[in-house]
């Protein structure tokens, strides 16, 4: 049997510390992490950013995981396996939460609703399953755009005064999301709702999709707009669980 080829072990090696990290990571970094020299890495991570793989931050220099191969794990993942293993903490979610419960995926540009919990009390409340999303103003979408799951789209419509619209300071906002973990939206889709969410990781750390919470904004947030800490712990531990059924390391 012939053996294994150095090159593509150590370029798999990268590819996992960045699905791994918690944000963009330093050529430095990476050579220190992997015992490799400094040349050698960024030969390799110049052949991953070449084929989309691997995307460098212009301002930082630091890398991540490109659009190319998080689109490919989540082309991999079927939506129908997505919705499955989420079915069981989906649930229990809406149930410690009070809220209706979300899962989503990216498709087209947009979230696309895979699962939907209603909440659970007697109101009347009208199925999303199916429902296109949009990507910047919804809790959903900002995971997923936050972890390079889907692109950034073209144009930021405007949904109510809230919405944020300048390409700038959604990215500042994507970075929050990433250093924190988790989302929020708060009367940015409609007036008087806010929504939480989290990742949901496959194998290798990829985000693969997100779940969330969403409900009216004096029960999602306390009176300065902030979302109850409580709620998003419940998210995180949603998401941590559905992504364990996926094949995710533990965190």
């Amino acid at each position: 049997m012939p053996g294994t080829v150095q090159s593509i072990e150590r370029a798999a090696a990268i590819l996992r510390m960045l699905a791994g990290g918690t944000g963009r990571l330093g050529l430095g970094e990476i050579a220190r992490s992997l015992d490799l020299a400094k040349g050698t890495t960024h030969g390799i991570l110049r052949t991953l950013q070449g084929v989309g793989f691997v995307e460098q931050d212009k301002a930082s220099g630091h890398y991540q995981l490109g659009a190319a191969l998080l689109h490919l794990g989540t082309s991999y993942l079927d939506i129908n396996e997505l919705r499955s293993r989420s079915i069981n903490w989906a649930d229990p979610l809406a149930a410690r939460s009070g809220e209706a419960v979300r899962i989503g995926t990216v498709l087209e540009g947009r979230v696309l609703v895979v699962h939907h919990v209603f909440r659970p009390d007697d109101t009347f409340q009208t199925l999303d399953i199916g429902a296109l999303l949009p990507l910047h103003a919804t809790a959903l979408g900002k995971v997923l755009l936050a972890y390079r799951s889907a692109g950034l789209p073209e144009e930021l419509e405007q949904f109510t005064r809230r919405t944020v619209v300048e390409r700038r300071e959604l990215a500042l906002a994507l970075d929050e999301v990433r250093a924190a973990g988790w989302a929020a939206e708060i009367e940015e889709l409609t007036l008087g709702q806010a929504a939480i969410a989290a990742p949901i990781r496959s194998h290798g750390g990829l985000v693969v999709g997100a779940i969330g919470i969403s409900g009216l904004v004096e029960r999602i947030c306390d009176t300065r707009y902030r979302p109850h800490p409580r709620l998003v712990g419940y998210v995180r531990e949603a998401a941590r669980a559905v992504s364990r059924d996926l094949g995710a390391a533990r965190h």
